[in-house]
């Protein structure tokens, strides 16, 4: 994979409300339905494209002052990619062991505030987490051996005042990519039929 910030400028453009606050999540080799179960969530309902989502997550928030989180989940070559607007199961510490058991799994995450995360995994195992905006700063079993393929999709892991911040939220999206083979673009995003529900918000 080539895959660099670079080339996921579009997401700010094209999903600006989205980029505010998202969490995605991709699972190898399981179902859409397979991903919100063990999230704890319910195939309740179809939405096209991620505009949907955005609305049917935010209702959700305001039907459930926050108690149960908006999840929809779309098949995507040997993955399924969940989307979360204003979500954080996929970085949450219960949910991301259901999700990699057995399988492996890569999630990102953004708030309104810049609080930041991502996540790869094996079988509940930490391969590596960090925060993008921090790049530097990074622990799992892998951390070190990916410092390469880190700055290859556009992180600057150089510690301190002179820290590049540009496209760290794009290089997220490359890292992934990276590492899954699975390419987003902005037609995929608003073309794809999702199966949507909502999941206990995790308490730990």
């Amino acid at each position: 994979m080539t895959a660099h910030a670079t080339d996921y400028r579009w997401f700010s453009e094209a999903f600006p409300g989205l980029r505010e606050a998202y969490c995605l999540t991709l699972v190898e080799g399981v179902s859409p339905e397979e991903l919100l179960r063990r999230a704890g969530a319910e195939p309740e309902e179809r939405h096209t494209g991620v505009s949907e989502l955005v609305e049917a997550a935010y209702d959700a928030w305001d039907e459930y002052d926050g108690d149960r989180l908006f999840i929809a989940a779309t098949p995507l070559g040997g993955w399924a990619l969940a989307v979360e607007p204003n979500g954080y199961l996929g970085i949450a510490a219960p949910v991301l062991a259901a999700l990699s058991a057995g399988t492996r799994l890569v999630s990102h995450f953004r708030n309104v505030n810049a609080v930041d995360h991502f996540h790869w995994q094996r079988d509940g195992h930490n391969l590596l987490h960090f925060e993008p905006l921090f790049p530097a700063r990074r622990d799992g079993s892998e951390a070190g051996a990916a410092a390469g393929i880190m700055r290859e999709a556009g992180f600057d892991l150089t510690e301190g005042d002179e820290h590049d911040h540009t496209l760290h939220t794009e290089a997220a999206f490359a890292l992934a990519e990276r590492l899954t083979g699975v390419r987003l673009t902005a037609e995929l995003l608003e073309s794809a039929v999702f199966v949507a529900g909502t999941a206990p918000r995790p308490r730990g």
